[in-house]
């Protein structure tokens, strides 16, 4: 590493940068499962294990107010299609309430599938590194004492903006775990709602809302392709240019290349939910 202390302050806000890059790689290939370790599963698990006995409560609510609205006297009850009707309804609406979890981690494994061949397709094991340019640490470290003086201000300024870029950027991935968890632990309650006519549009919003957070890996993953391969190619510095227009553009360029990231990250949530009609 250089020891001049404005290239020092560039290199560590970029290091800053790759490490939380690399991290939300790494979070988006991993399943709740294995999120630090498992414990927040275990309890999860225990949660939605403990709500699938209110659950089943709701489910022969929901199914009585169904009834009662749908048929309009206790004579269609007797009809043998109408009856099969309904009992298939319960049936179906208790095993998704007791296999829910199942079929929720299923769905997550078809996307996480979706998300490994967007990267593999991309041919992307990791996210790439962003460094700085040679010609520009040479023309830094060439600077006189004078010269390195408005260096300063600006590798302050655009190393804090890179920072508070990479903490916003990781936390949206990891509020995206949050909300797996969420609704995985919430889901014998909605789920119930499938047991009546009148209260499935409940049951239908909530796998939908379901879906979109799961499919905002995937949309995370393409905007961290889409930046790496920016990352590939850095900004072309001018050799001939004085040394604080070269760090200028250099971090206004990065700076911006870094908003676009953070803010196709932000926005997955609203594409998803754009695209799923929510």
């Amino acid at each position: 590493m250089s020891d001049n202390w404005i290239v020092q302050n560039l290199m560590r806000a970029l290091e800053v940068w790759n490490e939380k890059l690399s991290e939300i790689w790494m979070l988006i290939t991993q399943s709740p499962q294995e999120f630090k370790g498992g414990a927040i599963w275990s309890v999860i698990q225990s949660i939605h294990g403990s709500l699938q006995a209110i659950g089943y409560a709701l489910l022969v609510l929901f199914f009585v107010v169904g009834v009662m609205k749908t048929c309009g006297s206790f004579a269609e009850l007797k009809k043998p299609e109408h009856a099969l009707k309904l009992f298939i309804r319960f049936a179906c609406a208790k095993a998704v309430i007791t296999y829910g979890m199942e079929v929720m981690l299923a769905f997550l494994s078809v996307i996480q599938g979706v998300i490994g061949t967007i990267m593999n397709a991309a041919g992307f094991g990791t996210a790439t590194e962003t460094v700085i340019p040679q010609e520009m640490i040479t023309a830094i470290e060439d600077c006189g004492f004078f010269e390195s003086i408005p260096l300063w201000a600006v590798t302050l300024i655009g190393g804090l903006f890179v920072w508070v870029l990479s903490f916003i950027m990781i936390l949206n991935v990891y509020g995206r775990f949050f909300k797996l968890y969420m609704y995985t632990a919430i889901a014998p309650i909605p789920l119930a709602s499938f047991a009546g006519e009148p209260t499935q549009n409940v049951g239908k919003s909530f796998l939908k809302s379901y879906a979109a957070v799961c499919l905002e890996g995937a949309i995370i993953v393409l905007a961290c392709i889409i930046f790496s391969v920016f990352a590939g190619e850095p900004p072309v510095v001018d050799p001939d240019a004085a040394a604080a227009t070269m760090v200028w553009s250099y971090i206004g360029e990065l700076i911006f290349n870094m908003l676009i990231l953070v803010g196709s990250v932000k926005m997955a949530d609203r594409v998803v939910r754009e695209m799923m009609g929510l």
